[in-house]
């Protein structure tokens, strides 16, 4: 029925950014003295040496923990210790001697989205993520609301391949020793590529912080925080909105980086050259005339430059950036975690019977619903809440075939001809797992859902909330909202009837009835 397409290029086409990271901190963790860094390579100094013997990583393992209370895990697991081998006999038992690797330290690099680094020398490899978090968070360095912090961000371990949230009790330096063997189980891409993967540890947003907590934030620290990881998935496309809208924010990100419009500096050349640092790759001009002097008065440099002069000088960066951050929060998908998948593109008659290669896309899940993203053109296929949905993990029928794939079934209604009928989309991904149980932890809590007592005891620390900027900017920028539509359209999707009969099929759900 279904022969997956393999392709070298299905991972994200863009590696991490190569920015070059400073570093404004140096903290020391507990019990650990700090060791300058001369080169970092992927988080961590030390040459990973991987054992013979890897634990294998449970696909119904939750890779997320909630921020809130242990009791909205899915799953009560924790990860185990590495295995751990002896290459040679010897008289003298373990629990008497150390090896020199025993005393050797790790060296550890947390980075920030605001291109900002923290080096860190750990004694012990079986440091845990709550321990680095806690060091971070209490540094007096970093001058931050040590209450708000350990709630709204957490430590990631991020490669163009893979991301995933690391639980309190997570070690970092044991799941980058399983990398690779995470990569052969979740990843799409070729050997090759898997291989060369280097993660980083980022500090940024946890998945399961309330956005409604968040949009009453003060804290400019934590708001420059939160500005920088969503400028970050805006110029991936991560978050779809109309071009109006990507032009806007750049126009905001370029104010705030470059202060006040300078006639004799910001011209249409400048920001030519520096389309890349304000807008995502498809909204740029292309490539094949990106030599020519000139530019029409419709291309995104002019737009760019325009919606930068138009904002005030007397502007304040703490207002842009809550201005940025507002449109943001606006989009049902903010403050998704991203997982890889792939579905069947949609073809009828004849030319189903030919092969197809599937279109890769990205399932983003926040504590709202589920959305399916075109991870080439990046424009919304499928928003769904949590109510209007039910799903299915399914293990492929054949486990020892790498080119059958586990999938998520995702079924919802529609209305057609003024009858509503059952839509049916098969999501076919090595992460589906991955999905399955974070969507069952949203579900849980959704079906739960009380008043929250965290809730109120963080009164005190956000305070009251801000005027919103749009009532300060409103002349500023455009006013409506970003316009998302599902297309179903592009979509391969089986049609059901209120009674469970199939009436309509596409691509190899033709072979299925």
């Amino acid at each position: 029925m279904w022969q997956n397409q393999t392709h070298d290029d299905y991972a994200q086409t863009e590696d991490l950014p190569n920015y070059l990271y400073s570093v404004s901190q140096r903290l020391p963790p507990a019990n650990s003295s700090y060791s300058n860094l001369a080169t970092i390579n992927g988080g961590f100094k030390e040459p990973m040496k991987y054992p013979t013997k890897q634990n294998d990583w449970d696909n119904k393992e939750n890779m997320y923990s909630s921020a809130e209370s242990k009791e909205t895990s899915v799953e009560k697991k924790k990860v185990k210790d590495a295995t751990t081998s002896s290459a040679s006999t010897s008289t003298i038992s373990k629990s008497s001697i150390r090896t020199f690797e025993d005393y050797r330290s790790v060296h550890a690099c947390v980075y920030f989205h605001n291109h900002t680094a923290v080096m860190m020398e750990m004694e012990d490899k079986d440091t845990t993520v709550e321990h680095i978090c806690d060091t971070l968070i209490n540094s007096d360095e970093l001058g931050i609301n040590k209450q708000l912090f350990s709630q709204i961000f957490t430590l990631w371990m991020i490669s163009p391949l893979l991301e995933l949230q690391l639980k309190p009790l997570h070690k970092p330096y044991e799941i980058r020793q399983r990398w690779t063997h995470l990569l052969e189980q979740y990843s799409h891409a070729s050997y090759h590529k898997q291989q060369r993967d280097e993660p980083r540890l980022i500090f940024q947003r946890n998945v399961f912080f309330s956005q409604q907590l968040e949009e009453k934030i003060k804290d400019q620290k934590i708001l420059e925080l939160l500005y920088e990881e969503a400028r970050h998935n805006i110029l991936q496309g991560r978050y779809p909105c109309e071009e109006v809208h990507y032009i806007m924010l750049g126009g905001i990100q370029a104010r705030i980086e470059l202060g006040p419009y300078n006639p004799q500096e910001h011209t249409i050349h400048f920001f030519r050259e520096k389309q890349a640092k304000y807008l995502p790759l498809h909204v740029r001009k292309s490539s094949t005339w990106s030599w020519l002097p000139i530019s029409s008065k419709n291309s995104a440099e002019v737009k760019l430059l325009e919606q930068f002069k138009r904002i005030p000088n007397a502007t304040t960066n703490r207002k842009l950036m809550k201005k940025y951050l507002e449109f943001c929060w606006s989009l049902p998908f903010y403050g998704c975690a991203y997982f890889e998948g792939q579905i069947e593109q949609p073809v009828t008659g004849l030319t189903s019977l030919m092969t197809h290669q599937d279109q890769p896309i990205l399932v983003a899940i926040n504590a709202e619903g589920l959305y399916i993203m075109d991870d080439i053109k990046y424009v919304l296929l499928l928003g769904l809440k949590f109510e209007e949905f039910s799903w299915e993990y399914a293990r492929p029928s054949r486990e020892e075939n790498p080119n059958c794939l586990p999938c998520l079934f995702i079924q919802f209604n529609v209305v057609e001809n003024g009858t509503t009928v059952s839509k049916i989309l098969q999501i076919f991904s090595r992460q589906a797992s991955l999905m399955d149980t974070l969507i069952t932890t949203f579900m849980k809590q959704t079906k739960s859902k009380k008043i929250d007592e965290s809730d109120k005891s963080l009164d005190h620390v956000v305070g009251e909330i801000e005027p919103h900027s749009s009532y300060i900017m409103s002349t500023m920028y455009p006013s409506t909202l970003p316009c998302l539509s599902n297309k179903l359209n592009r979509l391969t999707l089986a049609t059901f009837d209120e009674n469970g009969h199939c009436i309509g099929q596409m691509g190899s759900w033709s072979f299925s009835f």
